[in-house]
């Protein structure tokens, strides 16, 4: 890691690291609900390895926040010790699994997402951000490639699955407009060339979620749909809180255990 960025950049890489490492974090511990409850033995074992990957990668970029913050906080600590308030993941990953089409449609649309995000990402100036990234990059290809597949069976497939995972996608819709969140930490960051230019990243997002879509005869919600906001800001719906306190429990249970 560089030992030479001044405060200012120092502070935003911190807040941005944890926001991807949040949302990743949360994600993979939802996907980790299934383990024993899929449908398939299959699908049990691809959705328990997308969470490890998940959780692992979240390892990777909070790992990262705590060596930019300096104050001695490691992964575990970020992970384990902060407050609802102090998270900063996206709203669409704390969403509860229901069922299996509502898991598919939030990995979907996070993946599609997440997969051109990574591979901008790792062509960014900040080195240590962008070897990362790179590594994100190859098992989010993957993660997308399940999801789209999924969709697309679920969507073209019988009357029931169809519904399923159409209503998942209107119920969902609303909070896909915090993926692409920008306020002036990230326009600091894409100035520097430490961050990719979102807008970009929406126009790739908006083309795969279109193309996915009609395949699988699935409607795209209208624009005008509400979009929930905050979650960057630490505002949350109340699905986080209570997934927190089981995530968590262990930990703060037993501070500083050696297992």
């Amino acid at each position: 890691m560089e030992e030479n960025l001044d405060n200012k950049t120092r502070d935003a890489l911190f807040e941005y690291c944890l926001r991807i490492g949040d949302d990743l974090l949360v994600l993979g511990h939802r996907l980790s609900e299934w383990c024993g409850h899929a449908p398939i033995l299959e699908e049990d074992i691809a959705l328990a390895n997308i969470a490890l990957d998940c959780i692992g990668q979240a390892e990777a970029y909070l790992k990262l926040a705590g060596e930019i913050e300096g104050a001695g906080r490691d992964e575990d600590a970020l992970a384990y010790f902060r407050d609802e308030y102090e998270f900063k993941n996206i709203q669409l990953v704390e969403q509860p699994n229901g069922d299996f089409a509502v898991t598919i449609a939030r990995q979907f649309l996070y993946d599609a997402y997440a997969v051109n995000f990574f591979d901008d990402l790792s062509k960014c100036a900040y080195k240590p951000l962008a070897d990362i990234a790179s590594k994100s990059l190859v098992e989010t290809k993957y993660h997308l490639r399940h999801s789209s597949q999924w969709t697309l069976r679920l969507g073209d497939g019988t009357e029931e699955s169809h519904d399923r995972i159409q209503n998942a996608v209107d119920k969902l819709w609303m909070f896909t407009g915090e993926l692409f969140f920008m306020n002036d930490l990230d326009k600091f960051l894409v100035e520097k060339g430490y961050a990719p230019d979102i807008e970009s990243i929406r126009t790739k997002w908006n083309k795969i979620v279109k193309d996915t879509f009609a395949r699988a005869t699935l409607n795209m919600p209208s624009d005008e749909t509400y979009m929930a906001t905050g979650a960057r800001e630490g505002r949350h719906s109340e699905q986080l809180g209570h997934m927190l306190s089981e995530m968590q429990i262990t930990a703060r249970s037993h501070p500083g255990a050696k297992w």
